[in-house]
């Protein structure tokens, strides 16, 4: 097998984001029914191609496709239970209950600090952003939306918070990962992030209070008051509904794996549907028959189709809409070829040969972290997976660390300020192609209010390059 050249590696990159550029120009915002994925594929048969003439087998080629698909598989498996949960949730009348007494509590002008601040909260016990905004922040998000707030805003807030909780909790997999790759222990990781994840989220939180004092709030055509009544006439809005929330932060709190614990919050959401709703189910079910059937058919409908519940208002109802597993079918065809491409590129060496390219100008320690930041985000890009950003640099980088006589953890904080929080913020990647789909709200169009996802690698970045608390190994 030849080793490939820095032209070889580049070659599937360039097609793939020629490719991609093209499908925002002719599809704009819906490129994720379908273009997106057909761009995976070909980049990922120009790669095949380019190994080919390296002298890379196809056996080789397509068993590390199988390995990379089979890596993606629990994030398959959560994708698609987030989907069951979200139509029993909603069914339940535990997400319009959360949206009703959110209404009441939380004002306008202090939403989206609210909003930053309670997933970062739910995030930080649960170890989870994926699940803190399957549940919390779809319920944030339609408080926001009948506040007249743009959703774009609204899930930047969101995703800024769970992925700062997510990154800084004890539970979290990849906080664990990360200190692993890099040769540290997890407290010591921890503690480390703080000085450039504290300051990102102070920045984080006071951009979004200037937002919420200085958004024009007159746009919406809803009152928070039409709401609250539509939702009280259409569902029995009980504070015993959150006690399934609360089961389920509790469970993964207790450290259940997130698939288990995702299966019992939506098997959880079924029974509190057949409680508390009896009225909407017999509505809903469209059939003359025993509350029984009736119950067991629009619960199951509720997980894997189509749920839209009428309140009598158009505005409102498209709060209360759920497409249950069905409707991430879309997200999990990109990811499996998000997996083909990445599975392709790594056989035969085409990405490493590109971060190699960048190691060498790491001279300094600024320029060291700067270069591991972007190796990072470019593993989120070409790979579509965030551990997978945070495992190969970690491996990669980790001697030359070492080298420079810098501490493990210097490392492992890069990891997480670049790998873990960029992932979202690529439409294809597991992470951005995911949220975008739990939100509804496109990967781009709340990309420029996920400030603390994309603050986080320059911060690091910056404090690298100003020598602020880098910690070296005593000679």
């Amino acid at each position: 097998m030849k080793k490939p050249t820095l032209i070889h590696a580049l070659i599937p990159i360039a097609f793939l984001i020629f490719l991609l550029s093209v499908n925002v120009l002719y599809w704009g915002d819906d490129t994720l029914a379908g273009s997106n994925q057909m761009a995976l594929m070909f980049a990922a048969g120009v790669a095949v191609i380019v190994s080919l003439t390296l002298g890379v087998k196809w056996l080789d080629i397509k068993k590390n496709i199988v390995k990379t698909i089979g890596s993606a598989m629990p994030s398959i498996l959560i994708l698609l239970l987030i989907g069951a949960l979200s139509g029993t949730w909603l069914l339940s009348g535990i997400v319009p209950a959360l949206v009703y007494y959110g209404l009441e509590i939380l004002h306008p002008n202090i939403f989206l600090f609210a909003a930053v601040i309670i997933s970062g909260l739910v995030s930080l016990a649960t170890g989870s952003s994926w699940s803190t905004i399957a549940t919390i922040g779809i319920a944030l998000l339609g408080i926001g939306d009948a506040m007249g707030i743009n959703k774009a805003i609204v899930a930047g807030a969101i995703i800024s918070g769970a992925y700062f909780g997510d990154k800084m909790s004890p539970l979290s997999d990849t906080t664990n990962l990360a200190p692993a790759m890099a040769g540290t222990d997890l407290f010591t990781h921890i503690k480390y992030m703080l000085f450039t994840t504290g300051p990102t989220m102070i920045i984080t939180l006071t951009i979004f209070l200037i937002i919420g004092f200085t958004y024009d709030f007159g746009t919406s055509t809803t009152s928070v008051a039409d709401v609250q009544l539509a939702i009280k006439n259409t569902f029995n809005i009980n504070p015993l509904l959150f006690l399934a929330p609360i089961i389920l932060i509790v469970i993964i709190i207790k450290k259940m794996p997130p698939i288990p614990a995702l299966m019992i919050g939506s098997l959880l959401g079924g029974v509190a549907a057949i409680i508390f709703q009896p009225q909407l189910i017999s509505q809903l079910s469209g059939i003359d028959a025993g509350y029984a059937k009736q119950s067991y058919m629009v619960v199951l409908q509720s997980m894997y189709g189509d749920i839209a519940i009428d309140t009598g208002n158009a505005k409102i109802s498209k709060l209360f809409t759920s497409s249950g597993m069905a409707g991430m079918l879309l997200t999990v065809w990109l990811i499996i070829a998000a997996m083909v491409f990445g599975g392709v590129m790594e056989s035969s060496g085409l990405l490493k040969r590109i971060t190699l390219s960048i190691i060498k100008y790491a001279r300094s320690t600024g320029s060291l972290v700067a270069s591991t930041a972007v190796t990072c985000i470019f593993f989120n890009i070409t790979a579509s997976d965030q551990y997978i950003s945070i495992v190969v640099p970690g491996k990669m980088f980790a001697k030359t660390y070492k080298d420079k006589n810098l501490k493990p953890e210097v490392l492992s904080r890069t990891l997480e300020d670049a790998g873990t929080v960029t992932s979202v913020l690529v439409p294809w990647n597991t992470g951005g192609a995911t949220q975008s789909r739990v939100l509804g709200v496109g990967t781009l169009e709340y990309l420029p209010y996920a400030f603390f996802n994309y603050l986080s690698p320059l911060m690091t970045i910056l404090v690298a390059y100003l020598n602020i608390k880098i910690r070296r190994i005593k000679k």
